[in-house]
């Protein structure tokens, strides 16, 4: 290129470059800025943001985030998104114009994040994409549908006993170490094949365990339409606090394309003991426990958002399974009896179950769904006397424990009792199909396991479990079918399961006096 042909594509660059800014305008962006006067464990308070709303995002610097909570004339109270060493009295803090909020979408399936969004699980960032409030109205009333499907848990005592509908709030409430999580990770690999994305939020638990449960969901392939969300127990109370919301916001996508979605909140109890923790150094009034006054409204304004939408909002549906952990059985203690009242019902796990083996060690005369009968499988209805029968059981064997002499009548229902107690034994990370339920359950009620001595009882029933596909098809398509069995059915299913669990019944013994030919 010669020197002259240079020269004219230089002046015609400058030429364009003047044209361009002499046509920019510049606009002053204002950023509105405060000073951080105090740090506490988890909270600051800052000076100078007069115009900051209430839960604004504000931003500090070493790329830490803070959600305006105390509104005070002079000073602002922040509850920290992170870690508060890094922070001293001085430093700079300015808003954002926004509320804290969450990216959500499809690429969020099979990943492990934190409160903020920030994947945790080493597979590399998340595409950027929508992103939602964490803080959202719950749907409105006329906005909502009644709850008209079952969220089969693949539980034989939950899906039998205390059934759970699409939409609803079923609290999991009991003990440390009783399996509570355990309930709730069943009812996850559960729904394999059947539609339901899941979202489990870890609040406060321990790391080991939190990466045992990613590990099962992993081996049994549940990740595959599982989110996970962490807060771990070294996390800030902060973090503790939005992870439930932020949970929810994510699952609410799902729920708003008209998808089915199950969140597991693991567990409340411990995101009201951080709620506890930052309105005390916030210097909020104490109430019962020392929780603050609107301790209520802050789980009952995250539970009321799950729910079943209507069909003009595309009918997706959110089950929420909240998990409270209680102290020496207290179920009536503040926390518990707040989220009682709040959610659908409740599934009670006894300790005196748990430690005599009997897992799942749901107390079944403590545990109520108070939507999910009308959800329920209609196939279901054939074993409706199931709870009966067990109830009876349970008050008898308290009452024979007094030594009384039984007569045979009540010798045959403890007997009775003894079976279904043995078969509602099921072991974890094995939920069952529909058909393999109600076959085994309607040979309990009928009455077929009651010949086989209870040591042989789960031989028998997995013997039973394993030979499910020798009944007609037919059958085991109308067990999932939107009709109640009929009498043919009825009688099919137990004339298979009497060939099947024949070998098992123990033999009569022969009559001493009758003599030999």
């Amino acid at each position: 290129m010669s020197s002259t042909s240079l020269k004219n594509n230089l002046a015609h660059t400058f030429e364009h470059l003047d044209i361009a800014i002499s046509e920019h305008e510049f606009a002053f962006a204002p950023r509105e800025v405060g000073q951080v006067t105090s740090v506490a464990t988890g909270i600051v308070k800052v000076s100078g943001l007069e115009g900051a709303g209430f839960e604004e995002l504000l931003k500090f610097s070493e790329n830490l985030y803070g959600i305006a909570y105390n509104l005070d004339e002079e000073e602002i109270g922040v509850i920290l998104l992170g870690d508060d060493a890094l922070l001293n009295a001085g430093d700079e803090v300015e808003r954002t114009g926004r509320v804290m909020d969450i990216p959500v979408g499809d690429h969020l399936i099979g990943r492990v994040i934190d409160p903020m969004g920030i994947p945790i699980d080493g597979k590399g960032a998340i595409p950027t994409g929508k992103r939602l409030p964490i803080e959202r109205p719950a749907p409105a009333i006329m906005d909502r549908m009644a709850v008209n499907a079952p969220l089969q848990t693949g539980i034989k005592v939950v899906d039998a006993l205390i059934p759970i509908g699409r939409g609803q709030r079923e609290l999991i409430v009991g003990d440390r170490q009783t399996g509570k999580t355990q309930i709730a990770i069943d009812t996850i690999l559960n729904q394999q094949g059947k539609n339901v994305l899941c979202v489990y939020c870890a609040i406060g638990q321990r790391a080991a365990a939190v990466a045992k449960v990613i590990a099962n969901l992993e081996e049994k392939g549940a990740m595959a339409y599982t989110v996970v969300m962490v807060a771990e127990g070294n996390h800030t109370a902060g973090l503790k606090y939005i992870a439930p919301y932020a949970a929810t916001s994510i699952a609410e996508y799902f729920m708003e394309q008209g998808r089915n979605v199950l969140i597991v909140y693991d567990d409340l109890t411990h995101h009201a003991r951080a709620y506890r923790e930052l309105s005390l150094l916030l210097r909020r009034p104490p109430g019962r426990e020392a929780f603050p006054g609107d301790i209520f409204y802050i789980h009952s304004r995250l539970l009321e958002r799950a729910t079943h939408l209507s069909d003009k909002l595309k009918g997706g549906s959110l089950t929420a399974l909240p998990i409270i952990e209680t102290e020496a059985q207290n179920i009536s203690a503040y926390i518990p009896t707040n989220l009682i009242s709040i959610t659908d019902g409740q599934i009670y796990l006894s300790p005196k179950l748990f430690e005599a083996g009997i897992l799942p060690a749901v107390d079944v005369g403590k545990s109520v769904s108070r939507v999910g009968s009308n959800a329920q499988l209609p196939a279901y209805k054939a074993i409706v006397s199931l709870k009966l029968q067990y109830a009876q059981f349970a008050e008898l064997e308290n009452f024979s424990r007094f030594g009384t002499h039984l007569d045979e009548n009540t010798k045959k229902i403890i007997d009775h009792g003894e079976r279904i107690r043995s078969v509602l034994k099921q072991n974890e990370l094995h939920p069952l199909t529909v058909p393999q339920q109600i076959v085994v359950l309607l040979a309990l009620t009928s009455g077929l396991f009651d010949e086989i001595p209870v040591d042989k009882v789960q031989e028998a029933e997995a013997t039973l479990l394993k030979s499910t596909d020798q009944f007609p098809g037919e059958v085991l398509k109308r067990l999932f079918a939107a009709q109640p069995l009929n009498d043919t059915d009825h009688d099919v299913i137990l004339k298979t399961a009497g060939e099947l669990l024949a070998p098992f019944k123990q033999k009569a013994e022969p009559d001493q006096d009758q003599k030999p030919n």
